[in-house]
């Protein structure tokens, strides 16, 4: 239990799961654990790791790991700590991300061993008679429990019925698949709980529930997310996850190497210690860090090479051999020839750059956003 639990914010209900272990471990039939995921967006990022590595302990332990691609609920888009209705993918939107988040997914899971499952495979063949049956599971006032529905609820935002049945949707899943653990991230706790209730109604044994907790993103504000562009992606080049991760917040080092690094019980208890101790620089536990997610998605040779390009870079301020050129015609705001260099997405994200003093022109640091 001590690899299953690390890094765990819930496991509901924990008698359950050790039961479904030691039957497992006597009869030596692995248990199915369940993963869904919306591909609504082509990129995984280090947020998805988390609950993509837990799965990976499973896999090590001879379980039956089931990546669930929900390439028919991205129809429906998953509600969940969404403050307006997520836009609806076509399936074919649907399924090009789904083939994007499998590929970036092997860096994680050992695909030999995974079993992939589309949920249109049994969603598509339901009639409107079963989706009655499947929606009469439930109640408003249940659905209204969640917190994202009572707050748009209260806040008189529309909440459009189709939405009402992505938990169900997801929750047919686990009825269909039959599974004995399913894991999320803490925002889909009510979707997995719908789940274990539909078993129920089915005459299965209700899967067990293990939640983790969201990591923040480089911002230390929002959950990692691309739309936030606070987000380390899964496909970032080593140098870059490596400096990003630098720019994290110091209170966040922590969590970071609990979720992000998966580290053990002995470098936790080290990097507690560190933490609380008033002469160690926060920047040095950081390069510890950066080092530890870099290794963990390539490996030891290619961190180091990550930390190299970077005190070349930063510290000793050379110039990259692979810098890119742009040329201009005429003067232009060192806000528009960011943003139309491709250095930065935006002029906005531009503008937030230069304000917190993240922007050097020739060596000089720019902190005037009409410069």
């Amino acid at each position: 239990m001590d690899v299953i639990s690390r890094g765990v914010e819930e496991i509901i209900p924990e008698g359950e799961l050790i039961s479904k272990l030691e039957s497992s471990k006597k009869s030596g039939i692995p248990l199915t654990v369940k993963l869904g995921c919306d591909p609504s967006r082509p990129d995984l990022h280090i947020g998805h790791g988390v609950v993509l590595r837990k799965m990976r302990h499973f896999q090590d332990l001879g379980h039956q790991a089931v990546l669930v691609i929900g390439d028919f609920t991205a129809m429906i888009g998953d509600p969940s700590g969404r403050i307006k209705t997520r836009p609806q993918l076509t399936l074919e939107e649907a399924k090009t991300n789904a083939e994007s988040y499998v590929e970036q997914s092997k860096v994680i899971l050992d695909i030999n061993k995974l079993k992939i499952s589309y949920n249109s495979e049994w969603l598509n063949s339901m009639n409107f008679s079963d989706v009655i049956k499947l929606a009469g599971t439930t109640t408003v006032a249940r659905m209204l429990e969640r917190d994202d529905f009572t707050k748009r609820y209260k806040a008189e935002i529309p909440i459009s019925l189709h939405e009402f049945l992505y938990p169900l949707a997801q929750g047919q899943d686990s009825v269909e698949l039959n599974a004995d653990i399913e894991l999320g991230g803490t925002d889909q706790k009510f979707n997995l709980l719908v789940g274990r209730n539909l078993q129920k109604e089915a005459g299965q044994d209700p899967q067990c529930i293990i939640t983790l907790p969201l990591l923040e993103g480089t911002d230390g504000k929002e959950k990692m997310s691309k739309s936030y562009n606070n987000d380390i992606g899964l496909q970032d080049k080593p140098e870059d996850i490596y400096g990003k991760i630098l720019s994290i917040k110091d209170e966040m080092i922590e969590k970071w190497f609990i979720l992000a690094a998966d580290a053990n019980e002995e470098t936790l208890d080290s990097i507690e210690s560190q933490i609380k101790d008033p002469s160690v620089n926060p920047m040095d536990l950081k390069k510890q860090l950066a080092r530890s997610v870099v290794t963990l998605y390539y490996d030891i040779e290619t961190a180091k090479a990550a930390e190299a390009h970077f005190n070349n870079l930063v510290v000793k301020k050379g110039i990259p051999d692979d810098m890119p050129e742009f040329g201009m015609d005429g003067e232009k705001l060192l806000v528009d020839l960011i943003a139309e260099s491709g250095i930065l997405n935006s002029k906005s994200e531009a503008r937030r750059m230069i304000t917190q003093g993240a922007v050097r022109l020739d060596g000089v640091l720019v902190d005037d956003i009409n410069a």
